[in-house]
Parts: C-alpha cells; sequence; structure tokens
C-alpha cells in the first residue's frame, strides 16, 4: 500500500500546478469532508469477520478518515502540522475534495479500546484504516497528482498516453489492526477499485523514517541496484529536490539486511512487482523520505491477485 506521508500540500511544481490552491472553495470542501469527486457508491467492496472495505459515502466519513490519519501521522509519528491542521485535528490537504477516500470498518466495535488509539465512528462500528485514491482523469481536471510535487510525474504519463494512472496516498491504520486481515481487505478494496475504473498503472509516494539520507543508506541503495525501474517506467524526483538513492555499492550491500530497513509497506509493494522511481525526496515536515513506487498492474503476479478478489486483470499494455 502506497503510503503518501506528507502533511500540508507543498508548493507546486512545475508538472503539477494545482489549480485549487488559494481559492476558497476548494479548501471549505476538504476541510468538511465534501467531496467534488461524485458522490461514492455505499456498496461493499469486501468483508472479513467484522471488517468491511468501502469508499466513504459522506462528508462524515472523510472527516473521520481525516481524524485517523492525524492520530496517526501527527500524534503517533512525528509529522509537525500546520496551524489548520493543528486547529482541526485532522490531516487535511487540498486533495480531500477530489478524491475518493477507500475506508476498512470494524462492526464489531462500538467503543474506543481501552488503552488504544480511538478509531473513528462510522454510521456503524469503526474506521479503522483509510487510503486516498486520485484517478488521473481526476487529477487531470483539478490539477494534477500529488506525488508530483516531488517527482516528475508528467514526464511518466507522457511516456505512457493511452493507459489510465492510479495514485495511492495518505494509507494509514490503526496500530491495533496492523495485521494481514486488513492489509488483504484494503488491497481488495483497491484491486475492485482499480477493476472498475480499468486502472493500468498505480503510483504514489511510500516514505521511510528518518531525513538522513546516510543513515538510510542501505535500504536506499538497495532499492537502487535491486528495485530500480526498467527505463520504460523510470522518472526521477524534481531536479530541485532531488536525493541520490545510489549511496552504496551493490557488493557493500547484505540484502538481508536491507530488506530487515524497509518499511513493510514498501516490502509489500516490491512483493507486488513494484519499481521505484529514480532519486528520493527528504520531507522535513514528516521527518521522512519519499520514494516513488510504480506499480504497472500488468506486472502483479496472479497468486496476489487471488487473494484480492475476483475478476480478470485490465489491460496494462503500453
Amino acid at each position: 500500500m502506497i503510503s503518501s506521508l506528507t502533511g500540508a500540500t507543498p508548493p507546486r511544481r512545475r508538472n503539477a500546478p494545482l489549480r485549487l490552491a488559494g481559492k476558497l472553495v476548494p479548501a471549505l470542501k476538504a476541510v468538511s469532508g465534501i467531496r467534488v469527486a461524485g458522490k461514492a457508491r455505499t456498496l461493499s467492496l469486501g468483508r472479513l469477520g467484522t471488517l468491511e472495505v468501502r469508499l466513504a459515502c459522506n462528508a462524515a466519513e472523510v472527516r473521520r478518515a481525516q481524524k485517523l490519519r492525524y492520530d496517526v501521522f501527527y500524534r503517533e509519528m512525528s509529522a509537525v502540522p500546520g496551524t489548520a491542521v493543528a486547529l482541526a485535528q485532522r490531516d487535511i490537504d487540498l486533495f480531500d475534495a477530489v478524491c475518493d477516500h477507500l475506508l476498512v470498518i470494524d462492526h464489531g466495535v462500538r467503543q474506543p479500546r481501552p488503552g488504544r488509539s480511538a478509531g473513528r465512528r462510522s454510521r456503524s462500528g469503526v474506521i479503522v484504516g483509510t487510503y486516498r485514491l486520485l484517478r488521473q482523469d481526476v487529477a487531470e481536471r483539478s490539477g494534477g497528482f500529488y506525488s508530483a510535487s516531488e517527482f516528475d510525474i508528467g514526464t511518466l504519463l507522457a511516456r505512457h498516453r493511452g493507459l489510465r494512472f492510479l495514485e495511492l496516498g495518505r494509507s494509514c491504520v490503526l496500530p491495533a489492526y496492523r495485521d494481514k486481515r486488513t492489509v488483504e481487505l484494503l488491497w481488495h478494496g483497491i484491486w475492485a477499485y482499480v477493476l472498475e475504473h480499468r486502472i493500468d498503472v498505480m503510483i504514489g509516494c511510500a516514505s521511510l523514517e528518518g531525513t538522513d539520507p546516510h543513515r538510510l543508506a542501505l535500504p536506499l541503495s538497495f532499492l537502487h541496484h535491486h528495485a530500480r525501474a526498467p527505463e520504460e517506467w523510470r522518472t526521477r524526483a524534481l531536479p530541485e529536490r532531488f536525493v541520490s538513492l545510489d549511496r552504496l555499492p551493490s557488493a557493500a550491500i547484505a540484502p538481508k539486511a536491507a530488506l530487515a530497513a524497509l518499511p513493510p509497506l514498501i516490502k509489500g509493494y516490491l512483493r507486488l512487482g513494484a519499481v521505484i522511481g529514480d532519486g528520493a525526496v527528504i520531507d522535513r515536515q514528516f521527518g521522512t523520505t519519499d520514494v516513488l513506487i510504480v506499480l504497472p498492474v500488468s506486472t502483479i503476479s496472479a497468486r496476489y491477485l487471488s487473494h484480492f478478489g475476483p475478476g480478470p486483470s485490465p489491460s496494462a499494455g503500453a
């Protein structure tokens, strides 16, 4: 699950002029939870026991997803909120107004678990996980992908005209639910969404904790030598933000140690067949080092797709 662990929307770069920026109405919609990308269906995308995955279907659920993100990113982790986020006690940016919000809801829990981070109440049950989904057609109408503030997404899109891209971000799960069941449900929901919208490629930023590339030399170098995107899928961090991944020679990398140093999220993507863009970006507000994940649907192994749900893989030819 691709996580975009960046907080308030960074200034837009040359290939992502966010036309929403500075406009009052989109900002109010993002704060209120009102979506402008179209009304989400209430249809369930999957269940495992008391857990259900589906899209948020009203403003209240979007606000609760934002609150869950705030609890994890700002309270549990080391992100530093801006004034608006601190006052709202919710992780909010303008993209919330145009994205779909995927939720995992535990219908078996009505009250917060004692001694554990409180989930966000839904119409029924508690929201325990969330993901933000931004389709290319929506991004193009609204000003671009979020990840284009860090990576040259425009070049990648231009190279693959005719393919449909989906950006995944703001992956977030309560500590008590960070297990196989929740991860499988999230991916079940994402895969149902991919099939419905005939998505060809998934992209997004994934983060390693820390802002010192020297301390992250082992995992970053492993990604460079063993997971670097082939030329057709490669795109670079923006020049003014570029941090090299190539910090150690291949012979100096112990693969087991490097894998152990990678976040579970990135390891999961690599298992699915994802590749890594060229260069990393330091996000000092969130205390992370971000890499770009590129996951063509055609590269996902059938044995993994069997866990996400039935249905043929959409075309992903270049």
